[in-house]
């Protein structure tokens, strides 16, 4: 069963009474909050009903919206397992509490330490699925690639009026200046953002899509994305998106230094779950190797378990790369320090 989003607080206790009600009397009911919107996940949760007469209900929102409700709903929140799709924002949440830890076995021999929340000694409190690069792309005509395949260059003079990218402030570059702190220091950081201020071809506005039409039509020549975003563009069959395709180059920074930053998608168990076997052994499930493949491909994205292969035909011809080490835990606890150092320098 599919709750739709809601976007109001009374539409959303209208519908927690009516969708989560009866299901919290039934023995085999997994109460589940997304924040994954992709069509193969139906597949993924009617595979694991299958296999365990499990039900599943969800309320689909975003990550903030997610975190919000179980917030405000509580130790009286029906919610058992919840799906976030950034780091940071699963990092917070398990600083606010909202989540309980896991210690499985099996969780920890598939799921990369890096990829998981710290282990408080009752186990993890999250744990990443799929994973997702935060790559440069740029317009082949007009830029070398040997001069933007680090994050630091995208701040140098060199690349000054070339640069476009999404808010400062949205989760995804929170996430990667966060990475960017870690290594850099604080001083070496501030002044790399303030360098990105000063190439800005345009006001940082749109999603990352956005960012890589924005390269091709050439409003900017470089920008940062995601991965899966140009992914997706690599994989459309439609004419306007292959030609953007065609004019942009892809460059996974730093290969010689600390490697590229890499976010995650992941989930936990709500701290107040009323189904907590079910929602363990959801997690646990979402670690094997059909779910992994059903998790990554769904958004074009690598599986958490580095073992497995995807199949994906774009992310074969992106091809193999040096990851970044920083500790995802260490990532969200620099955002309120990235969120001044924003604020400073002028990046919107």
């Amino acid at each position: 069963m599919k709750l739709q989003k809601l976007a109001r607080p009374a539409l959303l206790a209208i519908a927690l009474a009516a969708g989560f009600g009866g299901a919290q009397a039934e023995d085999k009911v997994l109460n589940l909050y997304s924040a994954r919107h992709y069509q193969t996940d139906e597949a993924l949760y009617a595979n694991f009903t299958k296999a365990t007469g499990i039900r599943i209900n969800r309320i689909d929102s975003d990550d903030a919206g997610v975190l919000t409700r179980l917030k405000n709903e509580g130790s009286a929140s029906p919610a058992d397992v919840v799906l976030l799709v950034d780091a940071a924002r699963l990092v917070k949440a398990e600083q606010d509490g909202l989540f309980a830890p896991v210690k499985s076995q099996l969780l920890e021999s598939r799921i990369p330490a890096t990829l998981r929340g710290a282990d408080s000694g009752k186990g993890s409190a999250w744990f990443g699925f799929s994973t997702r690069a935060r790559v440069v792309v740029y317009n082949k005509l007009s830029v070398k690639k040997q001069d933007v395949d680090t994050y630091a260059e995208l701040g140098e003079a060199k690349n000054k009026g070339r640069v476009c990218t999404r808010s400062g402030a949205h989760p995804y570059n929170l996430s990667l200046f966060g990475s960017m702190l870690e290594r850099m220091g604080p001083e070496k950081t501030e002044a790399w953002l303030k360098g990105m201020v000063d190439n800005m071809a345009r006001a940082p506005k749109g999603g990352d899509t956005d960012q890589i039409k924005a390269v091709a039509s050439g409003e900017c020549q470089v920008a940062l994305t995601n991965s899966y975003y140009l992914a997706r563009l690599m994989r459309s069959d439609k004419p306007e998106d292959r030609a953007v395709v065609e004019k942009v180059g892809v460059v996974f920074p730093d290969q010689q230094g600390e490697g590229t930053h890499v976010n995650v998608a992941g989930g936990a168990v709500a701290a107040h779950a009323k189904n907590r076997d079910a929602a363990v052994k959801f997690l646990e499930y979402l670690a094997g190797d059909e779910a992994q493949a059903y998790f990554a491909n769904g958004n074009n994205e690598w599986p958490a378990v580095r073992s497995l292969k995807p199949g994906n035909p774009a992310l074969e011809a992106l091809g193999d790369f040096k990851q970044e080490s920083v500790p995802i835990a260490a990532i969200g606890a620099n955002q309120a320090k990235v969120q001044q150092m924003l604020d400073r320098v002028g990046y919107k």
